[in-house]
């Protein structure tokens, strides 16, 4: 809420007095000489802040609950055979919704200690990232598999960590990664089961009926979805997947 309202007190601040012309602001790219290696370094922060915030999306979601929600949900859809029903952004929308309800503490958590802290200028940049990292590495550490953490260790050929504090971040994540792919293909495989059972009962029908040709799928696709909608697979497999990660 504070940031909606900063937000509409910034529009109300820039919207011009009724009557006088409103003066919109010139902005200019070009390349010039640097007279001082200050420029040449401010330079470099700013192609640096770029790049990074290109790529945030991606790491955001590749350290939080996205990876395994998201493909659990892609095998519901597979699994029933309803094609594109969901449509990807629905399931894209539904796994991010999910994602920021399991990880609504851990960014409380940041908020409180390094975002509000940096914001009142209290603690400087390089503070503010290490303390918001801490969050963020205690939910990873609560997911990651010991078997994948000790691969990425050996894999990076570095000195076998005493604690959790001593492992890099950089091999923590695609640790936490693998860990979450497996979990994701676990369940996955675990509601195939129900719907692989329903398409052996009706081609084993079928092929006794003597119906060869009809394609199964068109058969079983509607005691799939009586299956699922009966009972209440969505809210099912919703507060399972909230529940694996507390």
């Amino acid at each position: 809420m504070k940031c909606v309202a900063a937000c509409i007190l910034t529009v109300l601040i820039l919207i011009p007095a009724a009557g006088t012309a409103a003066q919109l602001p010139a902005v200019t790219i070009g390349v010039g000489d640097a007279t001082n290696p200050e420029q040449v370094s401010t330079t470099l922060q700013v192609l640096f802040l770029l790049t990074v915030l290109s790529l945030a999306p991606a790491i955001l979601l590749m350290t939080t609950s996205f990876i395994r929600v998201v493909i659990v949900l892609s095998f519901i859809r597979q699994a029933m055979g309803t094609m594109q029903m969901p449509p990807n952004q629905v399931i894209i929308g539904l796994a991010l919704f999910l994602t920021l309800f399991i990880m609504s503490p851990v960014i409380e958590q940041v908020n409180e200690t390094a975002l509000q802290p940096y914001l009142n200028q209290e603690i400087p940049q390089a503070q503010a990232l290490d303390l918001a990292l801490g969050p963020m590495r205690s939910f990873m550490f609560s997911q990651v598999k010991e078997g994948d953490l000790a691969l990425l260790v050996e894999v990076s050929r570095t000195n076998i960590p005493n604690n959790s504090s001593d492992v890099p971040t950089m091999t923590l994540i695609p640790a936490f990664m693998l860990s979450e792919l497996s979990r994701a293909f676990q369940i996955g495989f675990l509601i195939f089961i129900p719907f692989l059972v329903i398409d052996m009962v009706v081609a084993s029908v079928l092929m006794s009926m003597g119906m060869m040709m009809l394609p199964p799928v068109i058969i079983s696709l509607p005691f799939k979805l009586l299956l699922f909608v009966l009972v209440d697979g969505w809210s099912l497999v919703v507060g399972s997947l909230v529940q694996s990660f507390q």
